[in-house]
């Protein structure tokens, strides 16, 4: 250290430090008079610390009002309109599902359909198209005209 030590205070005169607990600073003085009618009305309100301090009515807060009572009826698990949301997209996708499986049933239905049919078809053509003894065994009646037409130019020249 430098040798110097802080100068204490011993002055009994001087202010005392500022104390946030002490309750002195609100005391009145004993030397002033103080007449009901120039102070006005005084409530106790409580401080930052927790004591009670008077103060001024027209200072003073608001009370506070009490809160309303609140409504203690148990709710739906799920919100109706929730329930609403989730309804709609279960059906939604089940309706979505059965157009779907609806139109694989009939795409494969005419693939099916096709395949057979095609069969079919060329069964019946080539029914119409055979000759009537080839089904009858040979017998009845075929009639076969030919009929040729010769044509030779000759040029001369």
């Amino acid at each position: 250290m430098n040798g110097h030590a802080p100068a204490l205070r011993t002055d009994p005169t001087a202010a005392p430090a500022y104390d946030p607990a002490s309750l002195t600073l609100y005391a009145p003085t004993p030397a002033a008079v103080e007449l009901a009618a120039e102070r006005g009305p005084v409530v106790w309100v409580p401080d930052a610390y927790g004591r009670m301090v008077p103060m001024p009515k027209h200072l003073a807060p608001a009370p506070t009002l009490p809160p309303e009572p609140r409504d203690l009826t148990p709710l739906p698990l799920l919100d109706p309109l929730a329930q609403r949301f989730v309804g709609a997209g279960l059906g939604g996708g089940a309706l979505a599902a059965g157009i779907g499986y609806g139109v694989g049933e009939i795409v494969s239905a005419a693939a099916g359909i096709s395949g057979g049919a095609l069969v079919w078809i060329a069964v019946i053509v080539l029914a119409l198209r055979t000759p009537a003894r080839a089904i009858s065994g040979g017998k009845g009646s075929t009639v076969n005209i030919r009929k040729a037409v010769i044509k030779r130019s000759h040029f001369h020249g």
